[in-house]
């Protein structure tokens, strides 16, 4: 039966030599070619014109919802004056009762 000698993994990886980088380096990152400032005004210019149509679309959905909002409490405030007479008798009920509800009204 023979020995194994311990294989230290940190010298067998400095044997091999070095790691070679799959990606690339930071040097490419530098020198790699960036737009100059008036491309870049035009590639803003060009972001600003397509957007339109998403500002419009977005602009005409905010004011379907404030219409919605507006229905919402039209009723809200109709019906308030109802409730308030509603709310009073459910308290009359519960002190003759004298247990809890389980509808609580929500606003």
């Amino acid at each position: 039966m023979g020995k194994r000698a311990y294989m230290n993994p940190i010298a067998m990886a400095r044997s091999r030599g070095p790691i070679q980088s799959s990606g690339p380096t930071i040097q490419d990152y530098l020198n790699r070619p960036r737009p100059t400032w008036e491309e870049v005004k035009e590639q803003l210019e060009k972001k600003k014109k397509g957007s339109k149509a998403l500002a419009e679309f977005e602009e005409k959905m905010n004011e379907n919802w404030k219409k919605e909002l507006e229905k919402h409490r039209e009723k809200l405030l109709s019906g308030s004056e109802s409730s308030s007479k509603k709310r009073q008798r459910k308290k009359k009920e519960k002190k003759k009762s004298g247990r809890v509800s389980k509808n609580f009204p929500f606003f």
